[in-house]
């Protein structure tokens, strides 16, 4: 069973893999071109309507928090200075995820014309837009939650097949 649980959690990691199309390293960001105001414009104003801050509005205290673990880690003896100075590091770089935002817009603005940029801002912006946004995150954990039971029940009978397989070789496996 453990060797099935094994295989299971090797084969949706690497469906995972397939499906998003990850790479070994992660890629580096494109450069991009300058856009006009009115394209940056409509992109913020999507990203605004997606609600998209969310994702990076606790980005500076995660990741004070995380170096400071690091450091407390080998430094157990200086955690109350450590705990002091995360918190005066943290102080002085409030506001420094506003830059996630500001360069999401300029990706958004490279990525679509200054007319899509435009309509998407629209189609956001309305009932459906809206709807959309409202149910997109249910509807992608569902899908993730699908392709998990489908790549369990795969791996099931491949396992199953290669076992039959194996044995009618004279060769039958073992776990």
């Amino acid at each position: 069973m453990k060797k099935l649980s094994y295989t299971l959690f090797a084969a949706i990691a690497a469906l995972g893999i397939i499906m998003t199309g990850a790479m070994a390293q992660a890629p580096k960001a494109e450069p991009l071109k300058p856009v006009s105001a009115a394209a940056l414009a409509s992109a913020k104003e999507i990203l605004v309507a997606k609600n998209v801050a969310l994702i990076y509005q606790g980005a500076i205290p995660g990741l004070v928090q995380r170096v400071k673990d690091q450091l407390t880690q080998t430094n157990l003896n200086l955690q109350k200075d450590l705990d002091e100075a995360s918190a005066k590091v943290a102080k002085d770089l409030a506001g420094r995820e506003q830059e996630i935002g500001e360069q999401m817009a300029k990706i958004y603005a490279n990525a679509f014309t200054e007319s899509e940029l435009k309509e998407l801002a629209t189609f956001y912006n309305s009932p459906l837009g809206k709807k959309v946004i409202d149910a997109e995150p249910n509807a992608f954990a569902n899908s993730r939650a699908f392709m998990n039971e489908w790549a369990q029940k795969i791996v099931q009978e491949i396992d199953t097949k290669l076992r039959a397989e194996m044995k009618a070789r004279g060769k039958p496996v073992s776990g």
